[in-house]
């Protein structure tokens, strides 16, 4: 078995309301940082996870996600396998 670095991004979904993503938009406007007209803030996830295939590891990942890491109702999430050791 290898061990797999995998990074889960997870963030609200487009038409959710995000009101940190507001609160951090209306702070850089207010720092006079020009042109920002939206953010979404997320969260970011990394797993070291030992299975025997790049494949088994991103579908261990997924499941984590679906069952507990991610709120399917309210936000998407990203898998990227960075690593293999």
């Amino acid at each position: 078995m290898s061990v797999y670095t995998i990074d889960v991004r997870i963030t609200p979904r487009q038409g959710i309301l995000d009101p940190q993503g507001k609160a951090v938009a209306n702070a850089l406007r207010s720092l006079d940082f020009k042109g920002v007209e939206d953010v979404r803030v997320g969260r970011l996830v990394r797993l070291r996870l030992e299975a025997p295939t790049p494949e088994a590891a991103s579908a261990r990942a997924d499941a984590m996600c679906r069952q507990l890491l991610a709120n399917p109702v309210t936000e998407d999430y990203d898998i990227q396998l960075l690593s293999e050791r």
